[in-house]
């Protein structure tokens, strides 16, 4: 399905839950130009264009914010765009295809799971530009994009949620449970770089606490944990969440999109007091229906990137060079804490802002196998 928008701003974007600093951690970027700004100008017959995964732009996640990100663009520029959704993986190469049709001079493709149809379709339309989200378009390994015309928007979102494990450790301290988990959609490194950083996170707080906060559902050494093997909300997904339920943890971390609903109906169905943790979005300002399970979220810049890299091709000022997130330039962070924010162990926001420092300036070294190349 192709949808075409005419120029507006979704009010999603404060409601998204821009990137909600911690105390002493600085301001996230703007996503949107101040009054006495004017619009930029823009190429003749610039048209930019958005493919998502099969997850759909209403993930409340990934896509979503992707989705928002172009809007902003959109709006910004005072242009026309077109949006086109995946049901499946048989999808991205006929939708690519229908969008060079449509004139698209500027296309942005979701996800990891689209790598070899952008690949290919880039490579046959040279005079078009093009964004990945979460992949370097490198194919064949040699450290270069397989098509000079594509630009990776890449995150490395393992320093944020290693933010993320420490304050769920401390929570779960707290409480006297003293055991969190995850668990992914598919085994690819936009979803284990979340869990890595998680389970590395844990770790940290127990050595400088001395506690012995146990993790369920990812074991980093061996690279090697539990998945649903999609990520759509169904059956499996919350039997998945189950499994680590079971293990009697009170904070879980599903990394995938929508299979964060079917872990808030096993948390809801076994009459559980565990909490969540989103991903990639602000999730209890996207879906406010479990905002009251939601603890905080790890979140990733998606919809700024996409947004910036929209205004480049539009000012004829593209520039391929990969972008990666980071908590240095605000790519990536921690949301707010919402309604648990009074009930945080005491001292914890200052620690994550120390442990952000520390992480920016080097002094602390985290990385995950699936962090991308800077």
């Amino acid at each position: 399905m192709t949808i075409s928008r005419t120029k507006k701003l979704a009010g999603v974007v404060a409601a998204a839950g821009l990137l909600v600093a911690l105390a002493g951690c600085g301001a996230a970027p703007e996503t949107a130009p101040t009054s006495d700004e004017t619009t930029p100008e823009v190429v003749e017959g610039f048209k930019p264009c958005l493919v998502s995964d099969d997850g759909g732009f209403n993930d409340k996640s990934f896509n979503q914010s992707a989705l928002t990100g172009m809007e902003t663009a959109a709006d910004e520029l005072g242009v026309d765009f077109i949006e086109v959704e995946s049901a499946s993986a048989n999808d991205y190469a006929p939708n690519l295809e229908n969008l060079v049709a449509e004139g698209c001079t500027f296309i942005v493709a979701v996800g990891f799971k689209l790598s070899a149809d952008t690949i290919a379709s880039a490579t046959a339309n040279p005079d078009i530009d093009y964004a990945i989200i979460d992949d370097s378009a490198d194919a064949d390994f040699n450290g270069e994009t397989d098509a000079p015309n594509i630009k990776p928007l890449l995150f490395d979102t393992v320093q944020a949620a290693y933010l993320g494990g420490y304050a769920a450790a401390s929570w779960s301290d707290a409480a006297g449970v003293d055991k969190v988990g995850t668990f992914g959609g598919i085994q690819i490194p936009p979803v284990t770089i979340f869990m890595d950083g998680f389970v590395d996170g844990v770790a940290k707080f127990n050595e400088d606490k001395g506690a012995a906060v146990e993790t369920f559902g990812w074991d980093v050494a061996a690279q090697e944990g539990s998945f649903t093997g999609g990520f759509q909300a169904n059956d499996t997904a919350k039997q998945t969440a189950q499994g680590i339920l079971d293990q009697g943890v009170d904070v879980v971390l599903p990394v995938g999109g929508p299979i964060y609903q079917s872990a808030a109906a096993a948390i809801d169905d076994a009459g559980s007091d565990a909490l969540l943790i989103g991903v990639d979005s602000d999730l209890a300002a996207t879906d406010p229906s479990v905002a009251d399970l939601v603890l905080f979220s790890i979140m990733k810049r998606i919809d700024v990137a996409v947004r910036d890299s929209t205004l480049q091709a539009a000012t004829g000022d593209f520039d391929v060079t990969p972008y990666v997130g980071t908590l240095e330039n605000e790519g990536v962070g921690l949301s707010g804490f919402g309604a648990f924010e009074s009930e945080l162990p005491e001292g914890l926001t200052d620690e994550l802002a120390a442990l952000q420092e520390a992480i920016i300036s080097g002094e602390l070294e985290v990385t995950s196998p699936s962090s991308p190349a800077q």
